[in-house]
């Protein structure tokens, strides 16, 4: 493709990192659509519109690429929800915004699980390191949350198995709430309304103020 009159040719770094970035975004929509054992290399350099031979300039294997995906995909994943956080007053409003931004992050990545569920088996060591990441992020927030008093009722030890609790209840509710048989949907507000006073109500937190959270469908 020719400079346009005023664009900036890419350096040799700048188009390296394109690259690898294309076929590591390639990887991720044949692992979402095929699985990682479908995923050849083939299939990657095809759909990332780049030669064969160029995907060995970025990864020594189709492994390689595997155990990289991953960290790839999770890193932005975390990085769109952080942003999405902001300074948040307290912890029920950095859970709510987390699970806000989650479920919209899935919502334009539907590859995510899949990526993520399959990694235990086709990139374990890659699986270990973004879930102990992960992992031991959400710790460190709420943990810190405990020490000013917003989680009561809890020893530190205990703030583990939270941990566990809530970051699987994001993926779950998602499962069930955000798929219909026409693929991904955006999670209905009133799902994200009772999860939060969940939280609220288990952890010993106010819950958010009347009116401020879309109520629940009515049942009559």
């Amino acid at each position: 493709m020719p400079i346009r009159k005023g664009e900036k040719k890419k350096t040799r770094q700048e188009k390296a990192a394109e690259n690898r970035l294309k076929l590591l975004h390639a990887a991720a929509e044949v692992v979402g659509a095929l699985g990682y054992t479908e995923a050849s290399v083939a299939r990657i350099v095809e759909r990332a519109g780049l030669a064969h031979g160029t995907f060995y300039l970025y990864f020594e294997s189709r492994q390689d690429l595997f155990d990289q995906l991953l960290p790839e995909i999770g890193g932005e994943a975390l990085a769109e929800i952080r942003e999405q956080l902001g300074v948040p007053p307290d912890f029920i409003t950095m859970e709510e915004r987390g699970l806000r931004a989650f479920f919209g992050y899935v919502l334009k990545n539907p590859a995510y699980f899949r990526i993520l569920t399959e990694a235990e088996a086709a990139a374990p060591a890659a699986y270990r390191k973004y879930t102990a990441d992960r992992t031991g992020r959400f710790l460190d927030s709420i943990t810190t949350a405990w020490r000013r008093g917003e989680v009561k009722g809890f020893s530190q030890q205990e703030l583990g198995v939270l941990t566990q609790i809530m970051l699987a209840s994001r993926a779950y509710l998602f499962q069930h709430y955000g798929k219909d048989t026409d693929g991904p949907r955006a999670v209905p507000e009133w799902v994200v309304s009772a999860y939060v006073r969940f939280v609220a109500r288990g952890l010993g937190l106010p819950e958010p103020q009347a009116g401020s959270e879309a109520e629940p469908p009515s049942t009559t």
